[in-house]
């Protein structure tokens, strides 16, 4: 052995235990364990009652939420809109909108999308149990709702929504006795009786609560839930053409990229922040407060495996949020927010901003 090589690496060793056991009565020696990746921040709680299951849209860069589950007294299903303006840095406030038309009716588990600065909104579950297919248009500018086509398949409630460009579209869902992954696209400015036409290519499986984002025009799509099961595919649609993408679990294949992913859910929510995707909240029977974000220049997820991202549940003040599903989530600005759901049998008003970059202290 070189004795001098010894000597220094020996000295080396001691000087970083000995520096480790002086300061471990204050910190570790790593900040590893010290840290989580993200911090949520609570925001101005929805002015109006407590719902789950609520249509959104974004217009201007204000959050529009719609409809939804209240449970309580009759009515148990909601028709109202708020609108949420974000300020910078701080809580943002809400207005109350008009309401959707007596006729519309109440109603949870509809899809929303926005268009040319009109926001939609299209079928869902009235309080009686029945599927909707019927379509609304709400137009900020003079605060009034605006009757279109109806969607002209099978009344769903439960179904994924987007909108890229000047179109919006709708497709899979359920109707109480059938699960569905048909696609439609709607055109707000066709000829009444046309606004409506299908998209075929969709290849994967059926669904209902799945979750959609949006990211340069292109959508991505999966999660959900079809008759008990947690389907894990996860696909891209161009306007024209579906992708499939890498699954969201381990497919047993010779990769190892998903060796960690628990991303699989149902009723999660999902926000767009610097050109990726995040997902957050829902159920696979137990409730789901982590994170998860997606890259689309590498088809990549990461998230929560490692307890690497803090939990939605932990907030910047250490006090507890509620794990949840059936949440709303809104991209404003560049910023991304979740608002309402359930808890069990509690409904949720409660709002929450993610700041991506900064660390939480445990």
């Amino acid at each position: 052995m070189n004795v001098s090589i010894w000597n220094a690496t020996s000295k080396t060793i001691l000087f970083v235990l000995f520096a480790c056991i002086g300061t471990s009565l204050v910190s570790s020696c790593t900040e590893d364990d010290e840290y989580t990746v993200g911090v949520w921040y609570r925001r101005s709680a929805l002015d109006g009652p407590a719902r789950t299951e609520a249509a959104s849209f974004v217009i201007n860069n204000e959050g529009y939420i719609c409809c939804g589950y209240k449970g309580g007294s009759s009515p148990t299903k909601l028709r109202d809109l708020w609108k949420y303006t974000p300020v910078e840095g701080g809580n943002g406030y809400w207005t109350q909108c008009a309401d959707m038309p007596t006729e519309a009716g109440y109603r949870s588990a509809a899809v929303g999308f926005a268009v040319n600065g009109k926001g939609y909104v299209s079928t869902g579950i009235d309080i009686d149990s029945r599927p909707l297919a019927d379509t609304w248009e709400y137009n900020p500018d003079s605060d009034s709702w605006t009757q279109k086509d109806d969607f002209i398949k099978e009344a769903r409630y439960g179904a994924l929504g987007f909108a890229l460009g000047n179109y919006g579209y709708l497709g899979t869902g359920y109707d109480t006795s059938n699960w569905y992954k048909d696609f439609y696209k709607f055109d707000p400015n066709a000829a009444s009786g046309s606004q409506w036409t299908v998209v075929t290519g969709f290849g994967g499986d059926k669904r209902q609560y799945g979750t959609a984002f949006v990211i340069n025009n292109k959508a991505y799509f999966g999660f959900g839930t079809n008759n008990g099961s947690y389907p894990d595919d996860f696909w891209s649609f161009d306007g024209s053409t579906f992708t499939r993408l890498r699954d969201i679990a381990d497919t047993n294949t010779d990769e190892d990229y998903d060796d960690d992913y628990a991303i699989v859910r149902s009723g999660a929510v999902a926000f767009v922040i610097d050109g990726k995707g995040y997902v957050t909240t829902g159920t696979t029977g137990s409730l789901k407060s982590d994170y998860w974000v997606y890259d689309p220049d590498t088809d990549l997820w990461s998230g929560d495996s490692d307890d690497d991202y803090t939990p939605f549940a932990l907030l910047n003040s250490g006090s507890q949020g509620s794990s949840r599903s059936g949440a709303t989530a809104f991209t404003l600005n560049n910023r991304g927010f979740v608002v309402a759901g359930a808890s069990g049998s509690y409904r949720l008003d409660d709002m929450y901003e993610l700041s991506p970059y900064e660390n939480r202290e445990d």
